[in-house]
């Protein structure tokens, strides 16, 4: 998704505490004329957490994959390998990071008392499956009429 002209993200959205691609094809990737660029970027207003990473070249562009640790932004601006900053008119590059979705977590007050039902339901349902296994095999015996007591009886035969 291009939010900006010449930068993309990898997503439509920036999520707190997720890895994103950025992707810059502006002014330096243009131009060509030196192949090191790297993205100088921090979180919130202060930017606080500044790094700086060298980006890969690419087809698509100069790429870099960065963590959002948490922040309500990322700023970040770019620098080539000659010094010069493509800074966005001095105002920098600025996304509001939004936070992690919590709508999709099931909290369930309960959860042990159905931890508990469902282990009983578990065990019922494998004494059922025991059951008709059971019942199968004896079927065959039943009609031959055998029922030989070592054959009904030997729990080795229902496995």
């Amino acid at each position: 998704m291009e939010l900006v002209k010449n930068i993309f993200f990898n997503t439509d959205k920036l999520i707190e505490n997720s890895v994103i691609k950025i992707s810059y094809t502006g002014k330096f990737f243009q131009d060509n004329t030196n192949n090191e660029l790297y993205i100088h970027y921090g979180f919130g207003l202060l930017w606080e957490n500044v790094n700086e990473i060298k980006m890969e070249k690419t087809e698509l562009g100069y790429q870099a994959l960065i963590y959002l640790n948490g922040k309500d932004s990322l700023n970040f601006c770019f620098k080539n390998g000659k010094g010069e900053w493509d800074n966005n008119n001095g105002k920098n590059y600025m996304f509001e990071i939004a936070p992690l979705p919590t709508d999709l977590i099931v909290v369930q007050e309960n959860a042990l008392e159905e931890l508990g039902t469902q282990g009983r339901v578990a065990r019922w349902w494998q004494n059922v499956k025991a059951s008709v296994v059971a019942a199968i095999k004896y079927l065959p015996k039943l009609f031959s009429f055998n029922t030989n007591s070592e054959t009904v009886g030997n729990e080795d035969s229902l496995k």
